[in-house]
């Protein structure tokens, strides 16, 4: 079986997000098939400058093909053309506009996609929002898988993006919050779809103490894990973590780590020790009492996944769909909804080790259950040999019929704000039971 595995940029040192983990998925399906990485020539996820050179590459063992980008994205016009989308009235065309301005934008990589279909079996595309997704599907009809690490903001309501989710030959959740979000807004039911998600490369024997010689740190601490950015939810905690701080003048102390976007407050109580490889990152979560995420939007947390694996309760902001149905599906983590609620978990989490020590052993319980290598494999390939005996026709006649309107209609202002669209899809974790 020969696989392609298409994302918007890829490579060793591209460490979170849903690279890693396409580079996660890559890997181990290279165990059972000829893989080969399709991605752009891109490593910087804002500019998307070309740095890495045209043509083939091997990471880790894995084929990997790069195609050029065709211009660097403009922070100015994606800017604009996200507020018109998002917030007003608008076009088909201004969506296909935002799309290309979002970027990266590369037609090579496309080409190449249609040139090679008959050479794979199946093409597994990851971020349903890019360039390569949209249009890659497109030149690869009834041979498409979407891994769709969709999230509950706006860009999941813009029109252009319903027959994407309806026209692959199946999706590969991360989460039933993500897959209930998806046939909300596209009613994609009917294509095959199961909740995977992902593992992770979880050491067996992390060195707290280690981490603990190496950066200085002494005493009981939170550690947040990720980019250190508003969308994150970061700015919301440092606000709530300065006033516990405050109140709580022999606490917990906070260390960040992360690339920061978002300036990290010289507080004596909060310590950020910026990007670090994996062997610190998780001699930082076995250290830790707990793993704060207050990100707002999530398709899926790796980070968390990793802190349960070693056994860590987490604390999650509430408003995330996706954090909160994963805490109460694990019962292996608490969530908050404002400073009241993030005070009285942390405080909670800080004076009652047996609560942390059940949810550390429900946490591990719980990744062992649904994230363990084996069992993430075991769902692809049920799907790749459920694919493989039931006839693409249906799907490939569905996606040849789809067109864009015509160019009058196109470019009428009737589509609604994305964010209005977003508004009406039913909020809340899953009710569903886990796969």
């Amino acid at each position: 079986m020969k696989l392609a595995v298409v994302v918007q940029r890829y490579g060793a040192e591209i460490n979170g997000g849903a690279e890693l983990h396409a580079r996660y998925v890559a890997e181990h399906l290279a165990r059972h098939a000829e893989v080969e990485v399709v991605t752009t020539c891109a490593s910087d996820y804002v500019t998307w400058r070309n740095e890495y050179p045209p043509g083939a590459d091997t990471v880790h063992g894995v084929a990997v093909r790069r195609f050029p980008v065709r211009r660097e994205r403009s922070v100015r016009t994606f800017g604009r053309l996200s507020e018109l989308v998002f917030n007003h009235p608008h076009s088909i065309a201004d969506e296909l506009a935002w799309l290309e301005s979002e970027g990266p934008t590369s037609p090579a990589l496309v080409r190449y996609l249609a040139e090679a279909r008959e050479r794979f079996d199946f093409f597994i595309f990851f971020s349903y929002r890019y360039y390569h997704a949209w249009h890659g599907t497109r030149a690869v009809p009834g041979r498409a898988l979407l891994v769709p690490t969709a999230e509950r903001d706006s860009t999941i309501g813009l029109a252009i993006f319903r027959p994407l989710f309806q026209r692959v030959r199946a999706l590969m959740y991360n989460s039933l919050e993500e897959r209930d979000l998806i046939r909300a807004v596209a009613a994609a039911e009917r294509v095959p779809g199961v909740v995977v998600g992902t593992g992770s490369a979880v050491p067996g024997d992390p060195q707290p103490e280690r981490f603990r010689r190496k950066f200085g740190v002494t005493g009981r601490f939170a550690v947040y894990i990720g980019r250190i950015d508003a969308n994150k939810g970061c700015a919301e905690l440092f606000e709530f973590f300065q006033r516990y701080a405050k109140a709580s003048s022999d606490g917990l102390t906070l260390v960040m780590v992360g690339n920061a976007i978002l300036p990290v407050p010289d507080h004596p109580r909060i310590r950020h020790l910026g990007f670090l490889p994996d062997e610190d990152k998780f001699d930082a979560l076995a250290a830790a009492e707990v793993l704060i995420m207050p990100s707002y939007f999530e398709s899926l947390s790796m980070v968390a996944l990793e802190a349960w694996a070693l056994g860590k309760p987490v604390l999650a902001n509430g408003r995330c769909d996706v954090l909160k149905g994963q805490c109460l599906r694990s019962n292996a983590g608490l969530f908050y909804e404002g400073y009241g609620e993030f005070v009285e978990t942390l405080q909670t989490l800080e004076h009652t080790p047996s609560l942390v020590a059940a949810l550390g052993v429900n946490g591990r319980s719980y990744f062992d259950r649904h994230y363990a290598w084996p069992i993430i494999e075991r769902k692809y390939l049920a799907m790749f040999d459920r694919l493989r005996r039931e006839p693409a026709e249906e799907v490939v006649a569905r996606s040849s019929a789809w067109r864009l309107p015509a160019w009058r209609e196109r470019r009428g202002r009737t589509v609604p704000a994305a964010s209005a669209v977003v508004e009406q899809i039913p909020k809340g974790p899953s009710r569903s039971a886990d796969a």
